[in-house]
């Protein structure tokens, strides 16, 4: 063998790879957007084999000769096929430590896992999802001592969404958060907030806000030749290369600003996937890089872009154009002070900014308790229940707005929800640095959102997976992460809103 055989063997198999998880990719994503409601079965078994054929790729002896000669002979290799070989090796051998009738049966519990939250949380009802929910922990428990036997259950997970965190990395990171959010929610907890009977009144039609989408396509410069949009219970977004990435939205009569942030949101996830350098398309290296980079885009988008005044005020006329009976005798003082209330709340994903890393600290104390065999599955409605109270103050009144609100764990993505308020905090530090560069407020007022994801782009999206998660903070900023950033943010924000 030599580098160009390594590199054509690893282009070849990595394809095919490709074609596999695309593949399952696009099935996942019609169950939950398109499928019958009870089609789960076939697809099931359709995931099954597909992810088996994945298995015996990514572990076969010709992909792992093909990555250990790139390893061994790195004064022939570029910067690009060496992380290719880097990621490709740490894959095999963590996939080759699962027994392939375990990994294929995990990816079917998974699909029905999915299919069982779906109607438990549309009828309040633990109970049915419990037993599921209970197979998905002890299976990732499993796994994790079958590739780490010395590693703490948790703390591998959480490193699995992102690189080099643990619970120790987050315990510091979430008190640091804390000191200074829960003395200033405390504060805020005593002022007047804003009257929003006005919004939030059940009459705001779905038509409306599908073209309140558009407009959000339009804003964010979404690709509509490569972005779609589609409705399902829980938001997310899913793409198989930077030329097919579908987001969807939950359009609520009751509250417009509920999809609206959610599709501003997951345009943040979009425009990372779609601006990575395509030439990675069918390796490893495509796709955004972790999580917490992930949600920093996310977050970036539907906070410091979407929720700021500059950007209100550009958006109220318009808002105001598709609605024009419900806002009449309103005005965008008065959207901009309602979407930036601070109130403690049922919903994760409609929180608002300062209290939302709260919601986090409650995922993320139960699912330490749950692997550390403290809780039971059983004790999850109770626990998330006393938590809302202790931190929010919330009272949980059914299961569907408690713990069946989120869909991770169905997809047994424990270790997850810590990334969003460490990516909201990355990019608190991002914005600025972008600000010393570019005049981000101008920009925003005038709805000119191409340099900004321009800036982005050249200094996150385009690497994909290049570069280790824990890198792009410091190389952007030229100073280690801090929470600092975030903290003051919202100090500063949250201050002159509530005149404190």
């Amino acid at each position: 063998m030599d580098i160009n055989t390594a590199r054509q063997t690893l282009d070849d198999i990595e394809r095919k790879l490709y074609a596999y998880k695309h593949a399952m990719a696009i099935i996942s994503n019609d169950a939950e957007t398109a499928a019958p409601a009870e089609s789960q079965q076939g697809r099931g078994v359709a995931l099954g084999i597909l992810s088996g054929e994945a298995y015996k790729l990514t572990t076969s002896a010709e992909l792992a000769a093909a990555a250990e000669y790139v390893l061994s002979h790195k004064d022939e290799a570029d910067a690009e096929l060496l992380r290719r070989a880097e990621i490709i090796k740490r894959d095999a051998r963590e996939t080759a430590c699962i027994p392939i009738d375990e990994y294929t049966a995990f990816t079917e519990l998974t699909n029905e896992s999915y299919y069982v939250w779906y109607n438990a949380k549309l009828n309040n009802d633990f109970a049915s999802y419990a037993p599921y929910l209970e197979k998905l922990v002890e299976t990732m428990k499993r796994f994790s001592k079958y590739i780490d036997p010395e590693k703490d259950t948790y703390d591998y997970l959480l490193d699995s969404f992102e690189e080099g965190t643990s619970r120790e990395y987050y315990d510091k990171f979430f008190d640091d958060v804390k000191a200074v959010l829960v003395p200033l929610i405390a504060k805020i907890n005593d002022k007047k907030q804003p009257d929003s009977d006005w919004l939030q009144n059940g009459s705001y039609p779905v038509e409306g806000q599908r073209r309140l989408t558009e407009l959000m396509f339009d804003a964010f410069c979404l690709d509509r030749n490569h972005c779609t949009c589609a409705e399902t219970e829980h938001p997310y977004t899913n793409g198989t290369d930077s030329q097919n990435v579908r987001i969807t939205t939950h359009y609520h009569t009751e509250d417009p600003t509920s999809s609206l942030f959610s599709v501003i949101h997951e345009g943040g996830h979009a425009n990372y996937e779609l601006h990575i350098n395509p030439e990675y398309d069918y390796n490893c290296l495509g796709g955004g890089v972790s999580m917490a980079v992930h949600e920093s885009q996310s977050r970036f988008y539907e906070n410091y872009v979407g929720r700021s005044r500059e950007f209100v005020e550009w958006l109220w006329p318009r808002f105001a154009e598709i609605f024009p009976e419900q806002t009449a005798g309103h005005t965008a003082e008065e959207f901009y002070r309602i979407v930036n209330a601070a109130r403690p709340s049922l919903i994760r994903t409609e929180a608002d900014e300062l209290t939302y890393s709260m919601h986090i600290v409650i995922r993320y104390e139960i699912e330490k308790k749950l692997f550390a065999g403290e809780i039971a599955v059983a004790d999850l409605p109770a626990e998330w229940n006393r938590l809302y109270k202790e931190y929010l103050g919330v009272d949980v009144p059914d299961d569907t707005r408690g713990i069946l609100q989120d869909v991770h764990w169905s997809g047994a993505q424990f270790g997850y929800f810590p990334t969003y308020s460490l990516g909201t905090a990355y990019s608190a530090q991002i914005l600025e640095t972008l600000k010393k560069e570019l005049d981000f407020k101008t920009l925003v007022a005038a709805d000119n959102m191409h340099p900004i994801i321009d800036w982005l782009s050249e200094r996150i999206y385009r690497f994909g997976c290049l570069n280790k998660p824990a890198t792009y903070v410091p190389a952007i900023t030229g100073e280690p992460f801090s929470a600092k950033y975030y903290t003051d943010y919202l100090t500063e924000k949250y201050t002159e809103l509530y005149n404190l």
